[in-house]
């Protein structure tokens, strides 16, 4: 997994304003069941955001959000707020609806 240069960031991140939250992070943290609905979002549209609801520290939130990329394979675009920005391209090339710059 290749890491994304700054452009490509800052351009996923144009890319995701205008998205919902397709999951969230509750008082559980982290279960089986969130990874799956990520990884599935994931799957369907290649970029997603993620909101914290009950985590507001950010050393809490940082360590939660890496352990979620790593499960996902996806690639950290960003994070504002309470909301990351997650972004892994479809393996199949004919189904990638992002072109990255």
């Amino acid at each position: 997994m290749k890491e994304l240069k700054g452009s490509q960031k800052k351009y996923l991140r144009g890319l995701a304003h205008k998205l919902n939250p397709s999951a969230f992070v509750g008082q559980k943290g982290i279960t089986e069941t969130l990874i799956g609905e990520i990884d599935r979002a994931l799957e369907a549209s290649e970029l997603i955001k993620v909101k914290f609801n009950d985590f507001k520290e950010k050393d809490q939130k940082n360590s939660l959000i890496k352990e979620i990329s790593k499960a996902t394979q996806s690639h950290i675009a960003g994070m504002i707020g309470h909301v990351v920005i997650l972004y892994r391209p479809n393996e199949i090339l004919e189904k990638q609806h992002i072109k990255l710059p």
